[in-house]
């Protein structure tokens, strides 16, 4: 009941071809959204594309479901493509398609225009995502005032991701109980995307940072706690809200600015820089997958940038 009920407040305003629709209608895109996306950051995603092919399908004089032609989600397509990437393009029909099939089988609308249509062309062999050499990523770590507890929560955290490389999100997930011992190291155990756990031992750094995190800021016995939590206002100490993902990566900025780092960083940058490390060091590919939780190496190879030190080599080779 908790998700349906934001779902069906007030609060929600219903596009205008679904709100004109019968009681059936709207209850099974409302079902949609409670019933077959998990992840509450794939659906606020899915919700925002289908409201906006909706509307834009309504100001051009749609005025039923039943109505929508592949013509129109194509010209729509087309037009995203004008404004937003290739991937955002392809995302937000795979929303658009999903919903319309949906309502087919629920026999709101007899066919799924969204169905023939194709979205552009979109081929990745490289990632986008800023990395850091490791003298920068240990200049990051080491410029962190851990006397503070806002210090040392800082510090695990990145840690966390260089060294386990481990994702934002799943980082921002555990609790303190995720920190573990096992076979005498410290171990982790981060909750993946699809509901997965991974479990990894700690890099010898890592098992300090997180040591000294959970015995300077009294951790310990909250076991069922959050471990990343945010400052109380006004106490400079860790209160009992996890810390949200738009904190971190303000914190990531911030610190990244007093390290005097100039590439522009994110959260996910410091997964790359461990994975890419990793490998420049004689780590294989596929160990790199496992430690990384990815379900296969071509997930991996985006975040190896191993290659982009090749091309600098070579565009050195232009001597004039």
């Amino acid at each position: 009941m908790n998700q349906l009920a934001p779902l069906s407040s007030p609060a929600l305003a219903l596009p205008a071809l679904i709100a004109a629709a019968d009681d059936r209608a709207r209850l099974r895109f409302l079902e949609f959204f409670a019933v077959t996306v998990r992840n509450p950051h794939t659906r606020r995603a899915y919700m925002r594309a289908a409201g906006d092919f909706l509307a834009w399908c309504e100001a051009r004089g749609v005025v039923t479901l039943a109505g929508i032609a592949p013509l129109h989600v194509a010209a729509w397509i087309e037009a995203l493509g004008r404004e937003v990437s290739a991937p955002s393009v392809k995302q937000q029909l795979a929303a658009v398609r999903h919903l319309l099939d949906w309502l087919v089988t629920g026999q709101v609308v007899p066919v799924n225009p969204a169905a023939s249509v194709r979205g552009p062309a979109h081929s990745v062999r490289r990632g986008k995502t800023p990395v850091l050499a490791p003298d920068e990523a240990r200049r990051l770590l080491d410029a962190i005032d851990v006397t503070t507890p806002a210090g040392l929560r800082d510090r695990a955290l990145i840690g966390l991701m260089v060294y386990s490389f481990a994702r934002i999100g799943a980082a921002l997930a555990m609790r303190v109980e995720d920190v573990f011992v096992q076979n005498r190291r410290l171990w982790v155990r981060l909750h993946e995307k699809g509901g997965k756990r991974h479990e990894m031992p700690c890099h010898h750094n890592l098992e300090h940072y997180l040591a000294e995190y959970l015995d300077g800021c009294g951790l310990r016995e909250d076991r069922k706690g959050p471990l990343f939590r945010t400052i109380a206002r006004g106490t400079k100490r860790l209160s009992d809200t996890p810390l949200p993902q738009a904190n971190a990566f303000a914190m990531v900025r911030r610190r990244a600015a007093a390290a005097e780092i100039e590439t522009t960083i994110g959260n996910h940058s410091f997964r790359a820089t461990g994975i890419t490390t990793y490998l420049k060091n004689g780590g294989t590919l596929e160990t790199a997958a496992a430690m990384a939780n990815h379900s296969s190496t071509r997930t991996t190879q985006l975040y190896d940038r191993r290659p982009d030190d090749v091309t600098l080599d070579e565009v050195e080779r232009v001597l004039i």
